[in-house]
């Protein structure tokens, strides 16, 4: 499937600022990038960071002395997300699971799993399977937290999403993530473009690792699994923010589109006894 991205962003800048941007989409073996288009306003300075494969293209802006900045990217990503029937996938336990894997076990800044242990396994603790357990979690806070835009901001976290039961996909992300690690199952914060959804935006979603092996889910249910590329992951949005700016700069406007010519999401009825992973 093909996905038409596009994003702008419009900034004020109160003083000289640097940027550590995180829009461009990844390049990976299940998503293939194509006339790929990236400019800042003349004035600014942009560095691309050196990464190694699978981590975040991280681009470093200074302002130089401009008042405002913007920044355009256009991007086509073919994508092939797989499937896999959640009966067929085998545990494996945290004896065997890749070095690689482990970090996403611990309790991170905005996923504190050490404090969510008896929630998870009061209310999930009797699933006998990992994966069906993660789907049970992106269930369960799809129906216990409400949407609400504005509700939550860059320090809310799982546990202030468990008692306000509102928030953002973040927010969900979060939530979800923290129960999965209180039953020890590695999850990590996937944050990307989403076709079609509404409101338009950058969104985060959730993977979970069973078998050596990352399924996503979105418990807003804003997206379709099949719909989904790739910006960054991480252990929650402390490591996969589209901005982190050193200084003083105010987001003023932001567009971001992702379109396809022939898309259909994937209904929850083909869901069912499944899980997609977004990589082989």
């Amino acid at each position: 499937m093909a996905f038409h991205i596009q994003a702008e962003l419009r900034y004020t800048i109160q003083q000289r600022s640097t940027m550590l941007l995180n829009l461009h989409a990844l390049s990976t073996t299940n998503q293939i990038l194509s006339d790929e288009r990236f400019t800042i306003t003349q004035g600014a300075t942009c560095e691309f960071l050196p990464q190694q494969p699978g981590e975040s293209r991280f681009a470093r802006l200074d302002t130089g002395d401009l008042d405002h900045l913007l920044i355009t990217y256009e991007v086509k990503a073919e994508t092939n997300p797989g499937s896999r029937l959640i009966r067929q996938i085998s545990s494996i336990p945290v004896g065997g699971m890749q070095r690689s894997h482990l970090p996403f076990l611990f309790p991170s800044r905005y996923c504190q799993s050490d404090r969510l242990g008896r929630l998870a396994n009061r209310r999930f603790g009797h699933i006998n399977h990992p994966l069906a357990q993660a789907r049970a979690i992106s269930d369960w806070v799809f129906d216990n937290i409400e949407y609400v835009p504005g509700t939550s901001d860059a320090t809310t976290s799982a546990c202030d999403t468990i008692t306000q039961r509102a928030g953002v996909c973040r927010d969900f992300a979060h939530l979800a993530i923290a129960l999965c690690r209180a039953l020890s199952i590695p999850a990590r914060y996937f944050a990307g473009y989403a076709c079609n959804m509404q409101p338009p935006d950058f969104h985060a979603c959730f993977e979970a690792c069973v078998g050596n092996q990352w399924f996503i889910f979105d418990p807003t249910r804003l997206s379709s699994p099949n719909g989904l590329i790739r910006i960054a992951t991480g252990r929650d949005a402390a490591d996969a923010a589209v901005a982190t700016i050193f200084g003083a700069m105010q987001l003023e406007t932001q567009m971001v589109s992702c379109t396809a010519d022939r898309f259909t999401p994937l209904g929850q009825s083909e869901l069912d006894g499944k899980a997609i992973l977004l990589e082989p």
